[in-house]
């Protein structure tokens, strides 16, 4: 009896170093893709509000994945577990660009497969993603539609502003049109607001000057349609 009791510690101690072994290896793989994936997030990071957490949110994310698809195993109970324990977080951060929800989803799914033991499944899938993601990157694909933006031109009360830029507009703009006319100053000046399309190789700088000549060199202002 005391044999087989030895035998079984010795197998259950067997089984632990097996489990710490598997677990370290993920954990460091899985730290190594998520780095990958987080330099290419920098590299390719179009928008304007960039933020040093999110870089780690995806690599600490990937990390704990890792370690939930370690403990879960093929317990099912274990699983069901988990889901009930996790459902209590909330997420209240909304997501500014929709391509930071694919860079959580990759750092995550990079965190499963090794996770599961699927190491060169995990390096693969990786690399490959990274490889077609830097491409359409570089290609600018998806980016030769024009993006519409918001300019808002402050005019002399005295001005009429039918017609006085129209000139410019049409050297300048692939398309415009007038949305709001308001009084500014204590009514001592309007502000025209226009929802315009720029042409091809025209910069914000070039608008603003040709339209400062016009307006009495009055504030000129562009942005995007929508910031958020």
């Amino acid at each position: 009896m005391e044999g087989f009791l030895d035998e079984l510690r010795n197998f259950t101690d067997m089984t632990t170093q097996s489990s710490i072994v598997d677990g370290f290896l993920a954990i460091s793989l899985t730290f190594v893709l998520s780095m990958i994936i987080t330099f290419l997030y920098q590299k390719t990071h179009k928008g304007a509000r960039y933020a040093q957490s999110f870089i780690h949110t995806i690599v600490i994310m990937s990390m704990v994945v890792s370690v939930i698809m370690i403990v879960i195993g093929n317990n099912i109970a274990v699983a069901f577990g988990l889901v009930g324990a996790f459902s209590i977080i909330r997420f209240r951060s909304a997501m500014n660009d929709p391509k930071d929800i694919a860079f959580i989803f990759f750092g995550m799914a990079a965190g499963i497969a090794s996770g599961l033991g699927f190491y060169l499944l995990a390096i693969l899938f990786t690399i490959t993603v990274s490889i077609i993601i830097y491409f359409l990157y570089v290609i600018d694909y998806g980016g030769g539609q024009s993006v519409q933006k918001r300019m808002r031109i402050t005019i002399p009360e005295n001005m009429h502003y039918e017609n006085v830029f129209d000139e410019t507009f049409n050297e300048y703009l692939h398309d415009y049109k007038l949305t709001n006319v308001e009084t500014t100053n204590l009514g001592t000046m309007y502000q025209l607001t226009y929802m315009i399309t720029t042409n091809d190789n025209v910069s914000d700088k070039d608008l603003i000057d040709a339209i400062r000549q016009l307006n009495a060199n009055l504030k000129v202002s562009i942005g995007m349609a929508n910031p958020d």
